[in-house]
Parts: C-alpha cells; structure tokens; sequence
C-alpha cells in the first residue's frame, strides 16, 4: 500500500472545518463571520416580537408573494483569506415564485434573497457593522436593522463590495418605506 501525501491545511480550512463541526448548546447559534466564531444565546420575547410584526406585514403587504426563513444559514464570501462567511440572519425574505429554501443545505448561497432582518440583541455592533459588511459583500439588495437600543430602524440598500450605498434611518414609530419587490411602507408605530 503506498502511502498519499497530503499538503497541510490552511488556517482558513482549519478554522472552517472546526466551525463546521462545532456543537453547539440548544438554542444557541453558531455563526462564522469575517473569520470570528460568534455564539448567540437564545432570542428575548421582545427580540421575537418585533421579527414577528414585520413577518406579518410582509405576508399581507408585499406586492410580491414572499417567502420566510427564521435563522436560516447563509454562506456568503469571506474577505481577505478567511474562509466564507456562515451568517445566520433572524430573518431572509425571498419571492415565494424562487421556493429558495426548498431542498437547501443548512448553509445556503443567499443568490435569490431580496432582504435579510435582523434585530439587535447580546451583541448589537455585530448587527450594525459586521453583518452589514457581510451581506453587502454577498450582494443581498436590502437588509433591515431593527435597533433596539437606538428605537430606530434601519434599510441598508444598494451592495457594493463591503458595504451599503445608501441607508434610510427611521425613529421607531415612523413608517419605513420598503422598495421593489416588497413595495409598500413598513409601519414601525407597534414597535414602541
């Protein structure tokens, strides 16, 4: 029997085979971002409640049929030598005609998202800078930051390498407007 020469890994292997094999407590989230392992405990109500409001005003006001994934994993491009990004959004919406999620690996391509949702928690720069960079890079047209701390909302748009082009802040109670293919005006008065 000969024996096969292997080359070494890469660290950025190194590290995405780990963070793929990570076991991680129920409930919590595992997340590889910008070459970091990110742990997230599970979501409070409220956290839950505002994801809620939005998913319910998606479903009857979208001039396009959606669809919705809660924590859906994301395989995005990585930046520099780390290796992709695994990002778990709180929430992805995509055109019900795509049935994206159907058949989909745990960690999908985002090819087809029309916005992701996230709402601050544990860890809210996370949400605010790095995810932000992260979806941008993957070309996800719209994401929506719901910030807690801030009593805003937040519609990042137009990706263009690691960021947003533009950006529409709102205080909570104020009415976002959201754009093609939701087409309609996100009422933020319940999230007071």
């Amino acid at each position: 029997m000969t024996a096969v020469a292997h080359e070494p890994l890469t660290q950025a292997q190194v590290l995405l085979e780990g963070f793929l094999a990570l076991g991680t407590p129920e409930g919590f989230r595992a997340e590889l971002i910008e070459g970091e392992i990110v742990v997230t405990p599970p979501p409070d109500g409220d956290h839950e409640d505002y994801i809620g409001l939005i998913v319910s005003q998606v479903i009857r006001r979208s001039c396009t049929d959606m669809q919705f994934s809660g924590n859906k994993g994301l395989k995005l491009k990585g930046v520099g030598d780390c290796p992709k990004d695994h990002v778990i959004p709180d929430g992805t919406f995509a055109p019900a005609a795509l049935r994206l999620y159907r058949g989909a690996d745990s960690w999908m391509p985002c090819d087809g998202v029309a916005m992701v949702l996230e709402v601050t928690s544990s860890k809210p720069k996370a949400d605010r800078e790095t995810k932000r960079r992260c979806y941008a890079r993957g070309g996800i047209p719209l994401y929506l930051l719901v910030d807690r701390e801030a009593s805003s909302v937040t519609l990042f748009s137009q990706p263009e390498n690691d960021d947003y082009r533009r950006l529409c802040t709102l205080p909570f109670g104020k009415p976002l407007t959201l754009p093609e293919p939701f087409a309609f005006d996100l009422e933020t008065a319940d999230f007071l």
